[in-house]
């Protein structure tokens, strides 16, 4: 299995430096630095990780990130390029929590730029991002009505992501592995993919 948390995660620490604090992202409302303290606080605060999915306790995750981010940004960036600390529960699952995370906030970063291109992958590299979107499609779909199925581009497979609901259509969404995992993390209008 080819691991994508290490590459993107360096991939993604160089080029926030490159590109500094204040930079936009393709997550709304978030610099570039606001990306990087949501990086960190992931794996180094376990009380406020609860908060990016309960909305309940988001004010708390959004007081901790906002700390987080008010810091000095190459410290910043360090801690994120230094990986989860010893003692996270992260550091233990790190490529189950972070390949696909790193990936597509690596890409949020890029994309969000206006020269962006769309990167050349290694073979392995797509083969383990076509293998993430089709594990991770139904359940990033489930509040879609239509049936989706998922052709990938340069090879022509075909992964049926869900069935429809009542009165749903069907449609099909083609692109290479990395735009249909673009697609299925709500990047829509940022994937290179053909709906139909």
């Amino acid at each position: 299995m080819t691991r994508l948390a290490p590459t993107e995660r360096a991939s993604l620490c160089d080029l926030l430096e490159l590109l500094g604090p204040d930079e936009p992202t393709l997550c709304e409302g978030w610099r570039t630095r606001d990306l990087a303290a949501h990086l960190v606080l992931r794996e180094g605060r376990p009380d406020a990780m609860p908060g990016i999915a309960l909305p309940p306790l988001a004010p708390w995750t959004k007081r901790v990130q906002d700390s987080i981010a008010g810091g000095d940004f190459r410290r910043l960036v360090g801690r994120l390029r230094a990986g989860p600390p010893m003692w996270s529960p992260v550091k233990l699952f790190e490529e189950q929590a972070n390949g696909v995370e790193f990936f597509v906030h690596h890409e949020d970063v890029r994309r969000a730029q206006p020269d962006w291109r769309p990167r050349t992958l290694s073979g392995p590299v797509d083969e383990e991002l076509w293998r993430q979107a089709k594990r991770l499609a139904k359940f990033s779909l489930r509040k879609d009505r239509d049936a989706v199925d998922l052709v990938r581009a340069n090879t022509g497979e075909r992964h049926h992501a869900r069935d429809a609901a009542a009165g749903g259509a069907s449609r099909t969404v083609t692109g290479t592995s990395s735009e249909l995992l673009m697609y299925l993390f709500g990047r829509r209008d940022h994937a290179l993919v053909e709906v139909s």
